[in-house]
């Protein structure tokens, strides 16, 4: 990905945001209707109760002519290969199938360790996927990714049990009209362990920060600071 400027993000913020944002797709509007028959002496609930909103549904099964991707060769005691086929899957969607992006997150459930691949199958998204994902599913697009290793060197060294991974997601749609456009584009931060040398490495973490600038803008320096939140995990061996 020629002349491309790495796009750079504050970790404590783009965590501040997820973290937002989780909890306001995760409630409904408040019902500020009052209790019991309208008129001076209807009284209000005293905690007002919360209208969840029903969750979105997952994708179609694929069908024969589904594009996505499906890693093979992929050598589970290298966590580089590992981080790279999770991306490549969570990345890769097909607006024929998917209803949005958590349909494609499923199928990089196994690439997870236990506790996260069951954390992606317990998640329902709350709201729609976004006017990206409208433009490629007016098209019937799938998206391809090209990864580039976004850590300068800087993150944490491997341990036997251990390790961190920085990638930059540049994704392009393509539309089975012949349509092709710009497709995800994301600073991805990953988080892998296993329980030892020669054991297959998971991915128990991920931090994703959506690039909302073209990669040539000017970048700040938050790759190292990502990685070291997620160091600060408590996490362990599945």
């Amino acid at each position: 990905m020629s002349g491309r400027t790495k796009a750079r993000r504050f970790a404590p913020a783009a965590v501040a945001v997820t973290a937002a944002v989780a909890v306001l797709t995760g409630c409904g509007l408040r019902d500020h209707r009052q209790v019991g028959a309208a008129g001076p002496s209807a009284t209000a609930s005293a905690d007002p109760s919360v209208a969840p909103k029903a969750p979105l549904p997952s994708g179609r099964p694929l069908g024969a002519d589904a594009r996505v991707p499906s890693p093979s060769a992929v050598d589970p005691a290298d966590a580089t290969e590992v981080s790279r086929a999770w991306a490549r899957t969570a990345y890769g969607y097909d607006t024929k199938y998917d209803t949005g992006p958590h349909d494609a997150m499923l199928r990089s459930a196994r690439w997870c360790t236990a506790k996260k691949a069951a954390a992606e199958r317990a998640y329902r998204p709350a709201a729609g996927a976004g006017n990206d994902w409208n433009t490629w599913a007016d098209h019937q697009a799938w998206t391809t990714v090209e990864l580039t290793a976004d850590d300068d060197g800087d993150a944490p060294s491997d341990t036997r049990t251990l390790a961190y991974r920085a990638l930059f997601v540049e994704g392009t749609a393509h539309g089975r009209d012949g349509w092709t456009g710009t497709g995800p584009r994301a600073d991805v931060f990953l988080k892998l362990v296993r329980s030892g040398t020669g054991k297959p490495w998971r991915v128990a973490e991920v931090t994703s920060v959506e690039a909302a600038v073209p990669p040539s803008a000017p970048a700040s320096s938050s790759s190292p600071a990502a990685l070291s939140a997620l160091s600060s995990s408590t996490d362990r061996p599945e």
